[in-house]
């Protein structure tokens, strides 16, 4: 058995070997942390070098001069190449070593990055930075690069202090190259995926197409879901079309855009395209759940801007307007695509709304591609420009305008049939409104006859009448004595209350039917040969055909017909007059006497009633005819 001695003496031995194991964990630890750094070895072959440099974060109140240790970089992981969001309100210091072996200085740009608003540089010696001079190149172009020097078979080790931009594309891939080298090497970075850049300014010459057509549009019928669609196609355009246009260059310009100006672009073009639909589908009166979505959503990216604006001018973390642009602002517009698709599928059998539907699903399915494409890279093994995110975007935006376009055409052609039936039915409303104006005008024309000969019947009648009788009353009175006046008062109350019956008649305009008339002139020309020594005989057919005739038309036929009467009572001399009366399919009235005849100055001597007869007639589109035939025949044709 050992003793408590040796036993004591053997714990002493190990707890000095689980110390020494524990500081040299610790040490090692500490070696592996402190990464070695990048060595930079000038060759005069070489025009730029590019190096995987370690890089960690430091907070941007760190003091370089101040604060710097040799361990600064152990803080962050090794060889950064994103900048996260929560990075982007820090600094990134890197740090290098660069070598010659010439006999002659050599002078380096260092560029660390697109992204990158300020760079300093430090000169390190015996663990402390000193501050380089901060010189860039006159070219406009480049803000991010800093020039710096190395005398002859020397090493310099450089410290860059390097502030992010405030966007979530930056990445830190840094280059160092020669002074000379500096035109065409930004020439290169100009050149870079030219594909890419010849597709967009493709496309941004397509939105400018469109923003001309929805103009024309809007200029000639005043409808402003095309003006909304303009501001979509002008806001979304100058996004593209800058993004391009300021591709890989370090400029106040680019940075502005990238940083801030690009999301604002694309959600004022996102509200004008959400105003856009309210118009274009009438969503209040069609869809009154869209309606309230898209007026929400244009409600809602308003507030985005404004808090995203606040956000990005005050001293508030990255992080927040990350957060608020690339999380809460693009994950509410996707869902409300998600909604419309999902209320698109229940309101299937509109076709306008198909259209849009796979317009924006479409556009949905590539806009969710393009930032999967910058997370895995190459690994969705897209063919050809399709790998870049840009392109992605810009396809899903093609293929949803050529879907608008598509809904538009079947938007006009159904407004065109639509207004066509409108002016159609507002036509023919038109055309009945005038035809009850002209119907309410004839029914006072009628009240008015009606009235009139009423009138007349009532008032003039009776007093004629009462004329009539009091004349032969007093020609009974008087017997054999009676004076010639009074037969002649009473022949003219009988004749012109005949003439009153007869005006009575045509005035009154229940007699406004063919049967009405025949009847009447049946009546009238045996009542007026009745006492005299022609004898008068009237055929008419045996069924007359129920047809209505005005009381023009009437009134013209019946006062031809009697001047005619009177004209033979008159004039011919004859024993017999015929008159036949034909509906087939026009009014034809023959009258025929058995008398002398009608000669030339006949015609001329009463001219004036004749006249009267073929005026009458042809102002109510019928003919008359006189001719001598063993007698006077007349004939009064008219059309019904």
């Amino acid at each position: 058995m050992k003793s408590p001695s040796n036993r004591t003496t053997k714990t002493k031995h190990l707890s000095k070997i689980f110390l020494f194991a524990f500081v040299l964990l610790i040490s090692a630890k500490t070696a592996i942390c402190q990464y070695p750094d990048t060595l930079i070895i000038l060759n005069n072959s070489d025009k730029y070098f590019l190096k995987r440099i370690p890089a960690g974060f430091v907070p941007r109140s760190f003091s370089v001069e101040k604060n710097y240790d040799a361990n600064v970089l152990s803080r962050d992981p090794f060889k950064i190449t994103h900048v996260t969001a929560s990075n982007a309100s820090k600094k990134l210091l890197a740090r290098f070593s660069v070598a010659n072996n010439s006999d002659t200085p050599d002078s380096l740009y260092f560029f660390p990055d697109l992204y990158f608003d300020n760079v300093i540089l430090y000169k390190v010696e015996n663990n402390k930075a000193t501050v380089l001079p901060v010189i860039a190149p006159v070219n406009g172009d480049s803000i991010s690069f800093r020039l710096f020097s190395v005398s002859p078979h020397d090493t310099l080790t450089i410290l860059a202090e390097c502030y992010p931009l405030r966007t979530y594309t930056s990445s830190f891939y840094p280059y160092i190259f020669r002074q000379n080298y500096i035109e065409p090497f930004e020439a290169q970075l100009q050149t870079e995926h030219a594909d890419v850049r010849l597709f967009t300014y493709l496309f941004c010459g397509f939105l400018l197409m469109m923003i001309l057509f929805s103009l024309a549009n809007f200029s000639q019928g005043s409808n402003r879901e095309f003006l909304y669609y303009a501001a979509f196609a002008f806001f979304l355009g100058l996004m593209l079309f800058t993004k391009q246009f300021y591709y890989n260059r370090s400029t106040e310009s680019n940075f502005f855009f990238e940083s801030y100006m690009d999301f604002i672009l694309q959600i004022l073009g996102i509200s004008f395209y959400m105003a856009f639909m309210i118009r274009f589908l009438e969503t209040k009166r069609n869809f009154p759940f869209l309606h309230k979505l898209y007026l929400g959503g244009i409600f809602f990216l308003a507030a985005v801007i404004l808090l995203y604006s606040y956000i990005h001018y005050s001293s508030i973390d990255y992080y927040w307007e990350n957060f608020l642009e690339n999380f809460i602002t693009k994950n509410i517009l996707v869902v409300m695509i998600v909604v419309f698709l999902v209320y698109a599928v229940k309101n299937w059998q509109h076709k306008l709304l198909r259209y849009l539907f796979w317009g924006n699903l479409l556009y949905l399915i590539f806009s969710l591609l393009s930032p999967l494409s910058i997370l895995v890279g190459r690994r969705l093994h897209l063919p050809g420009i399709f790998n870049n995110s840009l392109i992605l975007y810009e396809t899903g935006l093609l293929i949803e305008l050529i879907f608008f376009l598509m809904g538009l055409t079947y938007k006009n052609r159904t407004q065109l049939i639509e207004q066509t039936t409108e002016r159609e039915r507002l036509k023919m409303e038109n055309e009945r409104k005038e035809l009850e104006k002209q119907v309410a005008v004839m029914q006072a024309h009628q009240e008015e006859r009606e009235r009139i000969s009423a009138d007349i019947h009532d008032e003039l009648g009776s007093g004629m009448t009462t004329i009539r009788l009091m004349s032969e009353i007093a020609k009974n009175k008087m017997k054999e004595n009676i004076p010639v006046e009074i037969e002649k008062i009473s022949n003219s109350a009988n004749e012109v209350l005949n003439k009153m019956n007869a005006i009575v008649w045509s005035m009154n305009s229940s007699n406004d039917t063919l049967d009405s008339l025949i009847s009447y002139i049946r009546a009238y020309s045996i009542e007026f040969f009745d006492g005299t020594q022609i004898e008068c005989k009237v055929t008419m057919p045996d069924t007359i055909p129920l047809h209505e005739i005005s009381g023009d038309k009437r009134r013209n036929i019946f006062l031809c017909v009697k001047e005619s009467l009177n004209n033979a009572l008159k004039h011919s001399k004859a024993s017999r007059i015929k008159i036949d009366i034909e509906v087939d399919p026009k009014l034809k009235i023959k009258i025929a006497d058995n008398g002398v005849g009608i000669e030339q100055e006949k015609i001329r001597r009463f001219g004036n009633g004749l006249k009267n007869i073929d005026r009458r007639m042809k102002g109510i589109g019928g003919i008359y005819t006189i001719t001598n035939n063993n007698g006077t025949e007349t004939n009064l044709e008219l059309s019904l």
